[in-house]
């Protein structure tokens, strides 16, 4: 495994991590449909494991292809439930960058095996 994809991954995570999050305040203020418990419950998610994600990469956790396998698929859950606000920009870009980490992770996840 390269330092790039290494050092690209952790950026990419805590970058999802710091999106969500921002999202996840907007999401409260805009209410209705942006309030979903199963919305609210997803982003937090994220957020969360990105963080522990970008923490294991860090430390080259021996159990990195675990963690980055289980971030990417929650990411990409995460980045699809977003997309669905079409025409919503700040949910446009937490969906984009959700699946930049998913896309990083999965990268993770497969040279560290």
């Amino acid at each position: 495994m390269t330092k790039d994809v290494m050092d690209r991954a952790i950026t990419d995570a805590l970058e999802c991590s710091r999106i969500c999050e921002e999202t996840l305040a907007y999401c409260l203020r805009q209410g209705g449909r942006h309030t979903e418990a199963e919305h609210i419950k997803l982003m937090v998610d994220c957020a969360e494991i990105c963080r522990t994600a970008a923490a294991f990469m860090g430390r080259g956790s021996r159990y990195n292809a675990e963690i980055s396998r289980i971030c990417a698929q929650i990411c990409q859950a995460c980045a699809v439930d977003c997309a669905q606000f079409s025409g919503d920009e700040q949910m446009m870009r937490c969906a984009e960058q959700c699946r930049r980490c998913a896309d990083s992770c999965t990268q993770m996840a497969a040279v560290t095996v």
